[in-house]
């Protein structure tokens, strides 16, 4: 994993029992265009990669709390710039697009994806009723904790991750 990731996740690993962040033993990463359809790329990569960890038991739970981060990055980063004149890019080709990261130890695995926007994820009542409005209560239920921090430095936007403990 690069040094310029590691310190982009640097936040990540507060409030986590201790562990050495270059003791990662796997990462994949995948930049996801600004479309829905990049959520069924997000869920193929997340079971491609997660085979190749020999961890398909987790794919369901993994591969939902995935679907539900990457669908937020899209619906309130991404897709939702053009309805905010001071963070819509000049030209459509240009918005920053979503990325996921996936990392494993020997015990954990984690899931985070990076979005451009400095607005915090906010978890509102779940109305089960609703067609929309679930997924951090889904991240919340389907992982052992999650949380988000805003990028370092000049870089604008934040990662929302979840951690899953390994069998």
């Amino acid at each position: 994993m690069g040094t310029k990731v590691l310190t982009m996740l640097e936040p990540l690993w507060q409030g986590f029992p201790p562990v050495d962040p270059l003791a990662v033993s796997g990462s994949a990463s995948r930049t996801l265009p600004p479309r829905y359809e990049s959520v069924r790329c997000a869920r193929a990569f997340t079971r491609e990669t997660l085979q190749g960890w020999e961890l398909d038991e987790l794919f369901d739970s993994v591969a939902l709390v995935v679907s539900e981060l990457v669908t937020n990055a899209l619906r309130h980063a991404i897709l939702a710039a053009p309805e905010h004149p001071d963070t819509a890019p000049e030209h459509p080709d240009a918005t920053p697009p979503a990325r996921l990261h996936l990392m494993r130890w020997s015990s954990r695995l984690v899931c985070a994806v990076r979005d451009p926007s400095d607005d915090s994820p906010v978890a509102g009542e779940a109305d089960f009723a609703a067609e929309s409005g679930r997924g951090l209560y889904l991240v919340d239920s389907f992982s052992d904790s999650w949380g988000w921090h805003p990028l370092a430095g000049a870089t604008h936007g934040k990662i929302v991750w979840a951690l899953f403990r390994l069998p």
